[in-house]
């Protein structure tokens, strides 16, 4: 070999080491492994949970026991070991509220196995068949999924009639205190073939006092500020209210439910099948499956010595529990999160998830003129076809949700009100409909899989979001799950 050739051969052989080097230096490098991916649930402990800090010694009294009642589990008529709740069924989903109402703590979301906190598999499994009850576990309730509630879309059998309530996944047949009850479970099966069942996941009760006290002129000014900026984006959205006082409604995935009182007491009659002051007719009542007075929760009025939370209903405790609770408290910040937030709001995010909104008087404690971090506007958007479930509730149509609060998403297992998928980045994708999904906007096009529409309000942000390099979208992630 020359000279020539020699030196040639042996510049290659510098260039290709001094590459590789490269390469196995740079493995480390943060730019070299930035990339679009969830960091998952936040580690460490969980960030809520607890009373809000300036509640007083009385306020505190009662907020105690309220937890106790949140966890109590339910049997029939109160006879089962472990179980001294009274009222479960004829159908239900769960046996106690913090049964669902569990992640990163009592009153979070959904629980599940990919918890850093408490990771166990879906209770609903084991459900299915406790006490001897002869359930047997639907298809969409896995030992590591989330749980979830069924809603049927249509009314079975009546083509175009529109049905949108739960339909229990079990029932308390064969159950050792539920002698002579022979209901059946739904047959979920056909359903789904029919396509007509959509899914709902617990959403998270942490901070909601703050937002029960916030005045509606508050969340109207909110939702008007910036209107040209919202325009530009296809940002509109409007408030759910209430049917009989024209007050705006805020709490469920639809803010369908007026008051915290309200919604503790419609998923204790939906969710474990026990009526109540609120919901006082028994759910699925045939014969043979009733066996308490109704209601089977109301006020003890033969209580002479028990303290406020003793005599009052399951229901009032439940709601004292969610209306104390503190906010849920974010993760130290860094540079990436930091900039994440920055990113948050110039690409439009917060134009929806408000960062801010400041309550009102409050009768409680320090909660008066606070201001919160809910990143919600609590108002109805409308998210396209992706996203639609076909169901209708009060002013909120098919495809319209309240914007999800994030406070507490980093500690968050399932996204979405069916929580399909655990990956905040595909959660973040899937608020843009423009992908010839469904339009669902009404149970005609629910079930016509060639109806494609675009027409969620989120898809100028989703575009502003894929426009961003992967650095900037990984710096939002990274923020997100400081929440």
């Amino acid at each position: 070999m020359s000279s020539r050739n020699l030196t040639v051969s042996t510049r290659k052989t510098a260039t290709l080491y001094a590459v590789s080097l490269c390469l196995a230096v740079c493995v480390t490098c943060p730019a070299a492994v930035y990339a679009q991916q969830d960091p998952g649930p936040r580690p460490g402990p969980a960030g809520a949970g607890n009373y809000f800090s300036t509640l007083n010694s009385v306020e505190q009294s009662f907020f105690n026991p309220a937890v106790q009642r949140f966890m109590e589990v339910d049997s029939v008529v109160g006879s089962v070991p472990g179980e001294p709740g009274s009222g479960l069924g004829p159908g239900f989903n769960g046996n106690s509220c913090a049964q669902c109402h569990a992640q990163p703590s009592i009153g979070g979301s959904s629980p599940g196995m990919a918890s850093p906190q408490n990771p166990i598999p879906n209770p609903q499994v084991a459900l299915a068949a406790l006490d001897g009850a002869s359930n047997s576990v639907p298809s969409f309730i896995t030992a590591t999924g989330p749980v979830r509630e069924a809603r049927f879309i249509g009314v079975p059998g009546q083509p175009g009639a529109l049905d949108g309530g739960v339909h229990d996944l079990y029932t308390i047949t064969g159950r050792t205190d539920a002698q002579g009850c022979t209901l059946a479970q739904p047959n979920f099966a056909q359903q789904l073939a029919a396509r007509n069942v959509i899914f709902r996941i617990p959403t998270p009760t942490y901070g909601l006092g703050l937002v029960e006290a916030t005045p509606d002129a508050t969340l109207q000014a909110n939702l008007a500020a910036n209107q040209s900026a919202k325009a530009r984006l296809g940002i509109s959205g409007s408030f759910n209210t209430s049917g009989n006082d024209g007050t705006i409604t805020r709490f469920g995935w639809k803010a369908q439910n007026k008051s915290l009182l309200m919604f503790a007491g419609e998923a204790y009659n939906v969710e474990q099948g026990v009526a109540n002051e609120l919901f006082p007719n028994e759910r699925s009542a045939v014969p043979g499956c009733v066996f308490n007075g109704g209601p089977e929760d109301a006020t003890n009025m033969l209580g002479t010595t028990g303290t406020a939370s003793e005599m009052s209903s399951d229901i009032v405790n439940f709601a004292v529990f969610i209306r104390l609770t503190a906010p849920p408290t974010p993760g130290s910040q860094t540079s990436s999160t930091q900039n994440g937030a920055a990113q948050f709001s110039r690409i439009g995010c917060a134009m929806c998830h408000s960062p801010s909104l400041t309550t009102g008087t409050s009768r409680y404690t320090g909660m008066s003129n606070v201001t919160y971090n809910p990143y919600s506007d609590f108002a109805l958007h409308h998210m396209g076809g992706g996203l639609s479930d076909g169901i209708h509730q009060g002013a909120a149509g098919p495809d319209q949700f309240r914007t999800a609060p994030l406070w507490g998403v980093g500690q968050r297992l399932f996204f979405l009100h069916d929580g399909r998928t655990s990956d905040m980045l595909q959660a973040i994708q899937a608020h843009a409909d423009c992908g010839g999904r469904t339009s669902n906007h009404d149970f005609r096009d629910f079930q016509d899989p060639a109806s494609s529409n675009c027409k969620s309000e989120a898809n100028g942000v989703i575009h502003n979001f894929n426009s961003l390099p992967a650095a900037s979208q990984q710096d939002i992630l990274n923020f997100l799950r400081s929440l």
